[in-house]
């Protein structure tokens, strides 16, 4: 993995939402976001199941896809990807070369101080101009883009989407996007353009108002689940969608838990709004969903070891969903903790609390990281035991030795499991 020094500096100058700095920017280097055609896809948790779910879809459709997606398990490169392949070092870190001598030149033309945290890019802002110039470099057929934060001010909302997707919405990153379901939905909103379809998953009733009133003064069409599509999951398993032209039966999802359901319900109601020339053929939404790959999601990396991206209330909600669909004698016993210092420790615990026995906490190296003692002191009363282990490297073995277990809670402590494992 490359550290290359422009991703250290700007990673100094932390999250700043807003447009003005990269819509400049990217018209610096002509628009490279509107050569090739987009889908969009905003949402609390799921989204980056629905990106890589259409990456798959289209790739068995035989066309050429970029991926987009934030932030990354173990690698940075893991967030720019064509054909399910991410960026090389070599490539990488000659697009950010090229990007900071450009950046230089922007920066005089517009006499915009490039270093100062008000103003220049961010790190997410330079990650997401490399990936558009890539894509458009490789000449992809296609590019599904994550929304990073948000989707109003998001970096990646200066698309021409032919198709919007919202995952879900829940309370996460509140103090950036408000204090509500409603506020929250309206910032996700901002990816609505006029006259192209937006889809949703399903959404909290306060939530889907303030999208369908965005769709509708921006002339959007909603496509809603149970209104305008359906996904089921049959006695054996298997998986159905009815959509507007497609009745597709005996599909088989590649991604565990429940939630699954519900986010390729997303990505199929938005690939089958494609125009004729990028719509995949019912067999080939067989074999894309069939393939999917994602990892850190419902994965079972060992025969004692689950992990789970699971970093909020929603998303431990779903995770505990997906742990009842198992056998009570199968399920394991305990969870292994590391959350980032900014996330609500009590509200994710509290869902999954009543499936386990024990709960250790844990911390990676990420700065974010809080540490396996200050998480363990948020977590007194919660119903069970708590139990501090340290960092990761030390946390893991010890809780394998009593017996299988899920890692959760963080991103960033997932991909160190996957690190210690040896695991890409």
């Amino acid at each position: 993995m490359i550290q290359h020094p422009l991703l250290s500096e700007l990673a100094r100058f932390g999250v700043r939402l807003g447009l003005q700095h990269m819509r400049a920017f990217l018209a610096h280097l002509g628009q490279p976001q509107l050569r090739y055609p987009t889908l969009h896809v905003a949402g609390t948790n799921g989204k980056g199941s629905v990106v890589r779910t259409l990456g798959a879809v289209l790739r068995a459709r035989g066309l050429r896809v970029g991926e987009y997606t934030s932030p990354h398990l173990q690698r940075i490169n893991e967030r720019v990807q064509i054909d399910g392949v991410e960026i090389g070092d070599e490539a990488l870190s000659g697009l950010l070369e090229e990007l900071a001598a450009a950046r230089e030149a922007w920066a005089r033309t517009e006499a915009v101080d490039g270093l100062s945290e008000d103003s220049g890019l961010t790190y997410f802002e330079m990650m997401t101009a490399a990936a558009f110039l890539h894509f458009a470099r490789a000449g992809v057929d296609v590019a599904v883009i994550e929304v990073g934060l948000g989707g109003r001010l998001d970096a990646t909302n200066l698309l021409d989407p032919m198709v919007c997707g919202i995952t879900s919405i829940g309370l996460d990153h509140t103090e950036q996007l408000g204090p509500d379901v409603a506020s929250i939905a309206a910032e996700k909103a901002g990816i609505i353009l006029g006259g192209r379809p937006v889809v949703v998953g399903p959404l909290p009733a306060a939530a889907l108002r303030t999208i369908r009133t965005i769709a509708f003064d921006r002339g959007a069409t909603l496509v809603q689940p149970e209104h305008d599509y359906q996904v089921l999951r049959d006695h054996d398993g298997r998986v159905r969608f009815v959509g507007q032209e497609w009745q597709l039966d005996g599909l088989e999802l590649a991604l565990l838990g429940g939630h699954q359901l519900a986010n390729a319900g997303v990505a199929l109601a938005m690939a089958e709004r494609l125009p004729p020339h990028l719509r995949p053929s019912p067999a080939q939404v067989a074999a894309g969903l069939a393939s999917v790959v994602h990892a850190g999601r419902m994965e079972r990396l060992a025969p004692d070891l689950l992990v789970d991206c699971a970093h909020n209330p929603d998303g431990a909600a779903q995770l505990a969903a997906s742990l009842r669909e198992m056998p009570e004698a199968e399920r394991p016993r305990t969870l292994l903790l590391g959350m980032s210092a900014d996330k609500d420790a009590r509200a994710l615990v509290m869902a999954l609390a009543p499936l386990f026995d024990r709960i250790v906490t844990t911390h990676c190296s990420h700065p974010r990281a809080e540490s396996a003692g200050l998480l363990a002191q948020r977590l007194v009363g919660v119903g069970i035991p708590v139990l501090p282990a340290g960092p990761i490297e030390v946390a893991l073995p010890m809780v394998r030795a009593q017996g299988p277990a899920v890692v959760a809670g963080s991103i960033f402590v997932v991909g160190a499991v996957r690190d210690l494992l040896g695991l890409r």
